[in-house]
């Protein structure tokens, strides 16, 4: 695995910052300039990707492509995966991706002031479409496998990895490049600040982002991107890797409801539906890693969903979106990603600015300080705008 994150640009800065509670969210300026309500959002820093890609291969990266490349490099050489394996053998990828926001914007504002569309340069039209991130990878690491992006909103990156253990579950695929990218630029959220889905706790940024808070005001956007190499175990085994974990679950459900606020019907089918396909009981979960955003709305039913499936469990429940505010499109990826690193260091990161628990919340058991926890099995939820939601059941490997 391998993670470019507001809470870090490794593994091990990423592991570090859930132990200590670290917050990655902060103030832009830009914001603020042009009429934002909220000017907070996650911070990230974009890589210089010269001498590492061709002028070529750089002009078809947007920013959140830029993201992915730099946690899919990681994750391959985490995984030992060198250029010659994939040269040689059918190498898939499925990432989740929702917006391409920048290079639309750029494109219809040179054309404006050019009137000529011979000036809006070769990478323009790969930068700008959903697919960009699966379209740019597949070309620079030369992968013959599937080459789809996922668009499922704030679920893509958890659709992703579950489309690809289905693929490789049916034999269809050894190997797949699973993720979710996430640009952070103000173009790209100016509609969702239009909808008032933005906490305005300016006070102290890293203090606004309060899933399950009583006082929470709403989500702060955030990305980056997060990358997990799934295959098959006898794959795995044939190339001697250095196995991290087992995908033993997938659920998905629509809510067939209002398009932007969710149910509490439509998660439970989710998690039932993982849950019935790991062949486990709720009993069996070991820590939950809640899609919680710090809606007023989406956390009060999720936490409803989580009390009606995981009745009398006591298990743990934390949003690490206290942290790195909500990644949207990369969020079920990387959030995979933050409950692997917490389970092979048995903790589990505190759900920070948890001060004051709401009816709800106040049923489950979320720890706002970190706490100490051997973690064998985890559940994670994702949900997105139109209903769709995604859980995905991991278990620690054994031999």
């Amino acid at each position: 695995m391998g993670i470019y994150s507001v809470l870090g640009e490794n593994l091990e800065q990423v592991k570090e910052s859930l132990y200590t509670g670290k917050s990655g969210i902060g103030i832009d300026p830009r914001r603020t300039e042009m009429g934002f309500r909220s000017s907070l959002t996650g911070i990230l820093p974009r890589p210089n990707l010269k001498g590492m890609l061709s002028r070529r291969e750089r002009v078809g990266l947007p920013e959140q492509g830029e993201y992915a490349f730099m946690s899919t490099k990681q994750a391959l050489d985490n995984a030992g995966i060198t250029q010659d394996y994939l040269d040689n053998n059918e190498v898939g990828i499925l990432f989740g991706n929702d917006s391409s926001a920048v290079p639309v914007i750029e494109a219809i504002d040179n054309m404006r002031e050019k009137k000529d569309s011979t000036l809006l340069g070769s990478g323009s039209i790969f930068q700008s479409m959903n697919s960009t991130v699966t379209m740019n990878l597949s070309v620079i690491l030369k992968l013959r496998g599937i080459n789809l992006t996922v668009c499922g909103a704030c679920a893509s990156g958890s659709h992703a990895i579950g489309l690809g253990y289905f693929l490789i579950k049916q034999g269809l695929q050894d190997m797949i490049v699973c993720g979710g990218a996430q640009e952070i630029n103000p173009e790209s959220m100016c509609s969702f600040d239009g909808l008032s889905a933005f906490s305005v706790n300016h006070n102290d940024p890293t203090k606004a982002s309060r899933p399950f808070d009583k006082d929470r005001d709403g989500l702060i956007p955030s990305g980056g991107a997060a990358t997990v190499i799934i295959e098959s175990l006898e794959s795995a085994k044939r190339r001697g890797a250095n196995i991290i974990a087992e995908v033993i679950g997938y659920g998905f459900s629509s809510n067939g409801d209002h398009i932007s606020v969710p149910n509490v019907d439509g998660p439970v089918k989710s998690l039932e539906k993982a849950i019935k396909d790991a062949n486990i009981s709720p009993k069996d979960i070991d820590y939950i890693n809640a899609h919680a955003t710090s809606t007023p709305v989406g956390d009060m039913n999720e936490a409803q969903a989580i009390a009606r499936v995981f009745e009398g469990c006591n298990v743990p429940v934390t949003s690490t979106k206290s942290q790195t505010g909500h990644e949207m499109w990369m969020g079920g990826a990387s959030e995979v990603i933050y409950s692997i690193l917490m389970m092979q260091n048995n903790f589990v990161a505190a759900n920070i600015n948890l001060d004051n628990p709401d009816e709800y919340s106040s049923k489950l058991n979320i720890p706002n300080k970190r706490i100490d926890h051997k973690i064998d099995t985890f559940l994670s939820n994702s949900f997105g705008f139109g209903g769709t939601n995604s859980t995905l059941i991991v278990k620690k490997f054994v031999e």
